[in-house]
């Protein structure tokens, strides 16, 4: 009970907290991105770990759209983390769980424990 309770209320204080961060442009950036993170998402190309970021699950990794992205997604999660009072490296943990739960099948996604599998 208490676990379902939880992610509902996280989920809205990133939303709130996020719609700050991203004011500088991050967003428009992050939705630009979009359409070329889910074809290497859908290629196996890349995956999602476990603390909210991209990682590659294969030979090809320089390509900036990963870099950029992840450095995006980093800003956010720090400035979520001083809204809230939290560390980092936790927000981008809750966010993994929430992208794990909304990806499409195919996509790989690490466990907290660090294995990788494919939804």
């Amino acid at each position: 009970m208490k676990n379902r309770l939880i992610l509902p209320i996280v989920a809205l204080a990133l939303c709130l907290v996020a719609s700050v961060a991203l004011a500088g442009g991050i967003k428009d950036r992050m939705v630009q991105r979009k359409p070329a993170i889910d074809t290497l998402l859908a290629q196996g190309v890349i995956g999602e770990n476990n603390i909210g970021l991209l990682e590659y699950r294969g030979a090809d990794k320089g390509l900036p759209v990963v870099k950029e992205e992840n450095s995006d997604r980093f800003t956010v999660y720090k400035a979520i983390a001083q809204k809230t009072g939290t560390d980092q490296l936790v927000v981008g943990q809750r966010r993994a769980a929430q992208i794990a739960s909304q990806a499409s099948p195919g996509t790989w996604l690490q466990r907290p424990e660090g294995t990788w599998y494919q939804k």
